[in-house]
């Protein structure tokens, strides 16, 4: 749109390496989309890269609240405490929100 409302300047003109470039793109894509690559029947499978294993720790926080911590790395009872900690600790804080 800005480009749209540059052109209505006076003595505006468009720069033809520009206009080339946009034109080949828009070639490029045309032709991509008629031609698509060809899928194979077992993409996906057997590549490898298994589900990552999730682990999940439900923490009771001090004021009643439930604190769930989900990662890909195993989550160790002291990493556990110290975002348990943490949390309470921004929880109880009479500055939460700094961004007002």
């Amino acid at each position: 749109m800005l480009a749209a409302a540059g052109a209505l300047q006076p003595g505006y003109q468009r720069s033809p390496s520009k206009v080339r470039a946009a034109r080949e793109a828009m070639i490029r894509q045309y032709a991509r989309t008629q031609n698509p690559q060809e899928t194979r029947e077992d993409a996906g499978s057997g590549d490898g890269l298994d589900e990552p294993e999730l682990h999940r720790e439900e923490i009771e926080l001090p004021d009643g609240a439930q604190l769930v911590l989900t990662d890909i790395e195993e989550i160790t009872p002291e990493r556990a405490e110290k975002t348990a900690a943490r949390i309470a600790r921004i929880l109880n804080s009479k500055e939460r929100d700094r961004q007002r």
